[in-house]
């Protein structure tokens, strides 16, 4: 069959098949029911196996992080327009928008330098993708809330046509940053934006990488402890973000690493010192 559009497309598939999809895994078969029963029944199945090194590690960074898999729940639970869809490994997990043209994926199983979180906008349910964002699974929870909530927060269709790279738009989404008192440089290709005091953030825009529409090279990067080259946590944009997108997300990282961090420690050690001895009483003042 031919059809007109996409939307006239997927209303007959939906109608002539809509009984037997489904998303997730397929129904265990009875031979894997069988070896998983034989399996759980070995002796010493259950017993607890020493934790690596490694998973220890990965449980380290993901409570400095938060809990995405609670925010990827409670992101779905509050926004009824998103629809959850699990793939059939069950690795991941996909949150959809009703208007098809905005979507997250999410993988359970991420290393803490691997994207966790990928977010693709198209201009069509079956239609090419405008631009794209990835988030190590340690980024913050607040950051990735923000990144969320945006892409909900207005027209969504809107949202995923994007913006044009421009002058104009790369200021509009990093105002926030000039109002934190952020310092901003020029570095060859790179316009880079560092926190504030003590704090270890910072925000990047790839001039060179801004004049491919598809392109493996980030174009925004927001990274936080660690340093520039090798952070503790990234989050990339691809050309054509969307400007409020890019903005929402520039005010959640300007509010966390805000400048009170060093003036704070500063009087901290103050209230922990020593006292002064108290000062002689001052001679009187002379008058004219």
């Amino acid at each position: 069959m031919r059809y007109d559009d996409p939307v006239e497309a997927i209303t007959e598939f939906d109608r002539l098949y809509g009984d037997a999809v489904r998303p997730g895994p397929a129904p265990a078969t009875s031979t894997e029911l069988e070896a998983e029963r034989a399996r759980t029944s070995l002796p010493g199945a259950a017993d607890a196996q020493p934790t690596p090194a490694t998973t220890r590690l990965v449980d380290a960074h993901a409570a400095a992080a938060g809990n995405h898999e609670a925010l990827l729940n409670d992101f779905l639970e509050s926004h009824g327009e998103w629809e959850k869809w699990r793939t059939w490994s069950d690795e991941t997990t996909h949150a959809v928008h009703e208007s098809l043209v905005m979507r997250a994926e999410f993988v359970h199983e991420a290393d803490p330098d691997d994207a966790q979180w990928k977010i693709a906008a198209y201009e069509s349910p079956v239609g090419e993708r405008l631009w794209h964002a990835t988030a190590t699974a340690t980024v913050p929870v607040a950051i990735v809330r923000a990144l969320l909530e945006s892409l909900d927060s207005a027209d969504t269709v809107e949202i995923a046509a994007g913006s044009v790279v421009s002058e104009a738009n790369v200021w509009e989404a990093t105002r926030p940053l000039f109002d934190a008192d952020w310092d901003h440089r020029v570095d060859g290709r790179f316009i880079r934006w560092q926190a504030p005091g003590d704090h270890s953030a910072g925000v990047q825009f790839d001039a060179f990488a801004a004049n491919f529409r598809q392109s493996d090279l980030p174009v925004w990067t927001f990274w936080g402890e660690g340093n520039a080259d090798a952070p503790e946590w990234a989050l990339h944009f691809s050309t054509h973000a969307a400007v409020s997108v890019l903005q929402d997300v520039v005010v959640e990282a300007a509010g966390r690493y805000a400048e009170p961090l060093a003036s704070a420690r500063r009087q901290s050690s103050l209230r922990t010192a020593s006292p002064a001895p108290a000062p002689h009483a001052a001679a009187p003042a002379r008058t004219r």
